[in-house]
């Protein structure tokens, strides 16, 4: 008789609630824009050029945090990423300039590359057995989806009794809280022949699967809605239901 090994473990745990904290802020970002917009008069590209920067650092971030896991191992790379998201968050706070803004965003986009997929995915992967390998990766995919899907309201709810600078400081508290979890995330190391693989090898063994391709291609798509949901769309909603009268039942 085969005995199955159990999918749930302290690695995928952890993962799954950095992965949840980490992109329920990233999300939040687009609830921002008309509060920051109100009070220094900027127009909205100002501030949305800042959240396109934000994307762009964590795209760059992601194969450097990926390199950090491998020389300086996993858990102190994500505790960097914190360090590095929770400073974005504390200066983007204090920050009263667009340039300024955009500036500390690129800190924040690193700070999603080092407590995010790249990172976390493939801490979970080593952590888990053959079995439950691609399931264990898809909890904690969703995870992050599950951020994204309350990181706004969380902010929004916020934001109606809080500054958003008090907001943005709350975030940067967050994502070094979670970190006291960390000491739990115990995965195996990667072996010394994986770590001699060429990249080249590894790159090409990639492109020659088909299921590589199309997910590669599918995030083209996914950026692009996600881009807009988390940039645009709240701020869309909020603009869209002006003419509601306050203390009616749609507005409640």
């Amino acid at each position: 008789m085969t005995v199955r090994s159990s999918i749930l473990n302290p690695v995928l745990l952890v993962g799954c609630l950095i992965i949840l904290v980490s992109f329920a802020i990233r999300a939040s970002f687009g609830v921002f824009q008309i509060p920051i917009a109100a009070e220094f008069g900027w127009l909205r590209t100002e501030f949305s050029f800042a959240i396109a920067v934000q994307n762009l650092a964590w795209g760059v971030g992601q194969p450097i945090f990926g390199a950090l896991a491998e020389k300086i191992g996993d858990r102190k790379t994500i505790l960097l990423g914190a360090a590095v998201y929770a400073a974005g968050l504390v200066l983007s706070s204090a920050a009263v300039t667009p340039e300024a803004h955009q500036l500390y965003e690129i800190l924040v986009g690193f700070g999603i590359a080092g407590t995010g997929f790249g990172v976390i995915l493939a801490v979970v992967g080593r952590a888990s057995s053959d079995e439950n390998r691609s399931m264990s990766m898809a909890i904690a995919t969703a995870a992050g989806s599950g951020g994204q899907v309350f990181g706004a309201p969380l902010a929004e709810w916020m934001l109606g009794f809080l500054s958003w600078q008090s907001v943005f400081l709350v975030f940067a508290a967050a994502i070094l809280l979670v970190m006291l979890s960390l000491p739990l995330m115990r995965a195996p190391v990667a072996t010394r022949l994986e770590l001699e693989e060429s990249l080249t090898r590894i790159l090409g063994r990639a492109l020659r699967d088909p299921s590589f391709a199309l997910i590669f291609i599918g995030f083209f798509s996914c950026g692009y809605q996600l881009g807009f949901i988390t940039a645009h769309f709240p701020a869309f909603v909020t603009e869209l239901c002006g003419p509601i009268a306050p203390g009616g039942v749609l507005s409640s």
